[in-house]
């Protein structure tokens, strides 16, 4: 069983960075894709970023392309999203996902993620 723990999230001024990481346990992390998702208050969950079990295909939402880079270190079972240029908009909680299917394809649909880490919050003051 997979277990998620996302770190990294606090208070930044907009035109800043963060780094969130996404720690997790289980010796198969790195055949899971991995998600990024994000939840602002009152809104819907939306996706962000994920990234791919091999060769560390990334896809991004388009409100993120260009500011936010996501990594994965299979050897620390840990993945990182870059965060530069917040902008006020980027406050939320945001949440790591995974696929546990071994060698499954990334995916954009919140749906598709079967566990799910606490979440970590991130705001951006302008």
């Amino acid at each position: 069983q997979v277990q998620l723990v996302e770190s990294g999230g606090g208070l930044v001024q907009a035109g800043g960075s963060l780094r969130l990481s996404c720690a997790a346990s289980g010796r198969t992390f790195s055949r899971f894709p991995m998600g990024w998702f994000r939840q602002a208050l009152g809104k819907e969950r939306e996706f962000v970023a994920a990234i791919g079990w091999s060769f560390g295909s990334t896809g991004y939402a388009d409100s993120v392309k260009g500011r936010f880079t996501l990594s994965r270190d299979n050897a620390k079972n840990t993945v990182y999203l870059q965060m530069n240029s917040l902008k006020p908009e980027d406050t939320a909680i945001y949440y790591c996902a995974t696929i546990t299917t071994e060698f499954a394809e990334w995916s954009t649909r919140i749906y598709d993620y079967d566990t799910w880490g606490q979440g970590t919050r991130v705001t951006v003051s302008s």
